[in-house]
């Protein structure tokens, strides 16, 4: 999965960036307190996607491709 589409599937759910590490950009939702970090990679795996969606409190069956 692209990250700029996990990145855009993260603000439909309200979600946003608190910070920027080195190589992770940190995403929280600012109503439920849920933080999880997102690689800055081009191409992100699906279980990863997955993954964060599910720290973030979001449907993880919402990743596609």
């Amino acid at each position: 999965m692209k990250r700029q589409k996990l990145e855009q599937l993260l603000r439909e759910h309200g979600a946003e960036i608190k910070r920027e590490g080195a190589k992770h950009t940190i995403w929280f939702i600012p109503a439920t307190g849920q933080k999880s970090t997102v690689p800055r990679h081009n191409e992100i795996k699906k279980n990863t996607a997955r993954a964060i969606c599910k720290q973030l409190g979001i449907d993880p069956e919402k990743v596609t491709g």
